[in-house]
């Protein structure tokens, strides 16, 4: 199979029609950069609906479930570099054609029915995210189509044949068990590593085969991704009916809290909707967050191709998160009921 990086291939399709056993070590590599992609793809709308909640307390529920998923992704993201790396791989983020493309479908042909934007947390926002982690077969729902669980199942079923090119090089290390008893990005020495990591991943977006809770949470009763996601869609609690021992989305109430009414960013960025043109000043913010967005991707990028530190990403992301709450709280000219916000461009020159 010949490697096509291009965030809007429809190279995992590929990947899952092929029979396993016909799996080489090139076709792994490029199974473990499209899940990397899969997972940087989540990232930014995850983050965009984090940081348009006005509310800075970290105990209120809808924020912290947000928060603690977005943390979650961030840990899968690492795991899956150390996949890569370990086998002698490299990570691929800052080539103009693997950075996430919004509004559009996720990377490698997942979903493809799927339109995933950037916005503010709405009902309608925790509904698509939803769907972006939305199991096989979901305990709530019938299940509908191919999930980024079994495509990680896949991944799970051949690297044992492949366990010999384990290395142990070029591994990030990252405390984050502070938001789930799974979420160190820790080194893939051995295949048990491995296969731990992707089990990780998959409970926590998706729950297991009996049971919506996620099995390494941050805190005692934590929901697997898509049924918390779904929580806040539904606006209802995830409650186990009694009688007829069916999981159903009526508990108590799940009120969204305050947010900035960030609108959905248009397709290459504001200035490419003519009504909502930023001033001056808001152009600048963009840019200025935009160009942390890149120097992000090329931190994290480096940091693999060395087993470097991750901290100058962090640097760059924590400035992300106070730059775009700036952008948040402007108001669109010709739409003022809705503010701007971030774009998440990768920056070429």
């Amino acid at each position: 199979m010949t490697t096509v990086l291009d965030y809007r291939s429809d190279a995992i399709v590929q990947l899952m029609s092929m029979p396993e056993e016909e799996w080489t070590e090139q076709e792994l590599k490029d199974a473990l950069q499209r899940a990397i992609m899969l997972e940087l793809s989540t990232i930014p709308p995850y983050a965009g609906a984090l940081w348009s909640i006005t509310s800075q307390d970290d105990d209120e529920p809808v924020r912290r479930t947000v928060r603690e998923i977005v943390f979650d992704e961030m840990s899968h993201f690492g795991l899956v570099c150390n996949m890569l790396t370990t086998i002698g791989g490299h990570v691929v983020l800052t080539d103009p054609a693997t950075v996430p493309k919004y509004p559009g479908p996720l990377p490698g042909g997942v979903n493809p029915k799927l339109t995933v934007r950037l916005g503010g947390l709405t009902r309608e926002s925790a509904a698509l995210f939803a769907a972006i982690e939305k199991p096989e077969n979901p305990l709530a729902y019938a299940g509908d189509g191919t999930s980024i669980g079994a495509f990680y199942q896949r991944i799970a079923n051949v690297f044992p044949t492949f366990a010999h090119l384990i290395t142990g090089h070029r591994q990030v290390k990252f405390p984050l068990s502070g938001h789930g008893t799974g979420n160190d990005i820790v080194a893939m020495k051995t295949i048990d590593d491995v296969l731990k990591a992707i089990e990780i991943i998959k409970s926590q977006g998706e729950g297991t085969d009996v049971s919506p809770e996620n099995p390494f949470p941050g805190s005692e009763g934590e929901l697997a991704h898509y049924y918390a996601f779904k929580e806040i869609a539904e606006g209802r609690r995830l409650v186990l009916n009694p009688t007829t021992k069916c999981w159903e989305f009526t508990g108590d109430p799940v009120p969204l809290p305050d947010t900035a009414p960030s609108a959905a960013v248009p397709a290459g960025g504001w200035a490419n909707d003519p009504e909502n043109t930023p001033d001056e000043p808001t152009a600048a913010l963009l840019h200025t967050f935009n160009e942390d967005y890149t120097a992000m991707l090329r931190a994290l990028e480096a940091a693999w191709e060395s087993g470097a530190s991750v901290g100058a990403a962090i640097g760059h992301m924590s400035a992300m998160r106070e730059t775009a709450r700036q952008i948040m709280d402007v108001r669109l000219p010709a739409s003022p009921r809705f503010t701007y916000g971030p774009e998440f461009l990768f920056v070429t020159t």
